[in-house]
C-alpha cells in the first residue's frame, strides 16, 4: 500500500490509499526516485569516471563478490 492523493474542488490534495477514488485514477503522493528526463547523468559518469569512482574501476569489487572459503572463516 502506498499514499495516494486526488485533488478536490479547490485544488488541494485529498490522501487516500485506494489506487481508484470514485471514478478518477489516483496519483502517487511520494516523489519518484529516478527521473528518466536527467539533465545532468552524462555529467556525473563523466565524473566520476575521471576520479576513478565507478564501480568497474574499483579492485576490491572482484574480492568482495567472491565467497570466502569455509576453511578461512573457522580460524
Amino acid at each position: 500500500m502506498h499514499l495516494m492523493y486526488t485533488l478536490d474542488n479547490q485544488g488541494k490534495r485529498v490522501y487516500t490509499l485506494k489506487k481508484v477514488q470514485g471514478a478518477e485514477v489516483t496519483k502517487s503522493a511520494h516523489p519518484a526516485r529516478f527521473s528518466p528526463d536527467d539533465k545532468y547523468s552524462r555529467h556525473r559518469v563523466t565524473l566520476k569516471k575521471r576520479y576513478g569512482l565507478l564501480i568497474t574501476q574499483q579492485s576490491t569489487l572482484y574480492h568482495r563478490l567472491q565467497p570466502t572459503p569455509l576453511s578461512q572463516n573457522s580460524n
